[in-house]
């Protein structure tokens, strides 16, 4: 398969503070890869740097065969950019802002119509776009990223302003620019949707990458397993950790929280003792498995 980003041994650092620490990086043409980490993490600092934005010290980046420092004008039409604080034309309708973009890439004025209509904003396409709330900025700076269908499409944080609905209409249109062979970068603190949609997440922490692996291989790596719930009237948490294959048991707001990784074992012993009324199970999550790593890493 042939590699869309490779990043090899990148560092930035302002002042004493390493920014991105020896991060090294492959992403295959067509792959949806999740940025993820706490804040001052480094996400913002390497993405930029990929996209051409940041200058690194040290190691190389290519994105789709060209390097994109300095500024690679053969690059450009071929990735599309939403940062965290995306410029407007803000004296502009929406579609105005988007036929502007568009002209600057050779394209007319229908490329703008189709991103406005990708991102759910063609009701609002003669609004100013000094006017439109922060979710309908959000989506037109996203809008703005596809305008010219891009080969490698560079997301940063972009559902942060989005509601749950505008969030969930956000995933088809990623999910359908994946179907189409798009390659997307994307850094989220949203673990549930990284979850949803990422092929695999890097796990970054304090400019270095603690984990690169797919969602599913990082909660099977979690030693979370299952949780099970019951009402703490159902019996004690000392109770609880007698039973064979109970990790941990504890008590909090009614009800007991057991954790296994012998779920089974654990469902056929309570049900032995007192019926499964009331008993519910939950499955670790990636975000259960993101806050075990952090934590370890801190």
């Amino acid at each position: 398969m042939k590699t869309a980003i490779e990043v090899d041994r990148l560092g930035k650092s302002y002042g004493d503070v390493r920014a991105v620490d020896d991060v090294s990086l492959s992403v295959p043409r067509g792959e949806f890869i999740g940025l993820l980490g706490p804040n001052g993490a480094g996400k913002t600092t390497l993405i930029e740097i990929i996209e051409g934005l940041r200058v690194p010290d040290s190691g190389t980046v290519t994105v789709l065969g060209h390097r994109p420092h300095p500024r690679n004008l053969a690059l450009l039409p071929l990735i599309g950019v939403q940062t965290q604080k995306s410029a407007f034309f803000p004296h502009l309708t929406a579609v105005e802002h988007l036929e502007t973009v568009a002209a600057f890439y050779g394209l007319d004025r229908a490329a703008a119509r189709r991103a406005l209509a990708q991102v759910g904003l063609t009701d609002s396409a003669t609004a100013r776009v000094s006017q439109v709330s922060g979710g309908q900025r959000q989506r037109l700076a996203i809008a703005t990223a596809l305008v010219h269908d891009p080969e490698v499409i560079f997301l940063d944080e972009p559902t942060g302003s989005l509601d749950p609905q505008a969030r969930r209409d956000l995933w088809a249109v990623l999910r359908q620019l994946k179907g189409a062979g798009r390659t997307i970068v994307y850094t989220t603190h949203h673990l549930d949707e990284a979850e949803a949609l990422c092929d695999r997440v890097a796990i970054l922490h304090k400019g270095r990458t603690v984990a690169l692996e797919t969602p599913r291989e990082l909660i099977g790596r979690s030693a979370l397993g299952t949780q099970v719930l019951l009402p703490a009237g159902h019996l004690s948490a000392e109770q609880a950790l007698r039973i064979d294959g109970v990790d941990t048991a504890t008590v909090a707001n009614g009800t007991l929280t057991l954790h296994t990784r012998q779920l089974s074992r654990v469902l056929a012993a309570l049900g032995e003792s007192g019926g499964l009324d009331g008993v519910q199970t939950r499955s670790a999550t990636l975000e259960d498995a993101y806050l075990e790593l952090i934590g370890a890493q801190s």
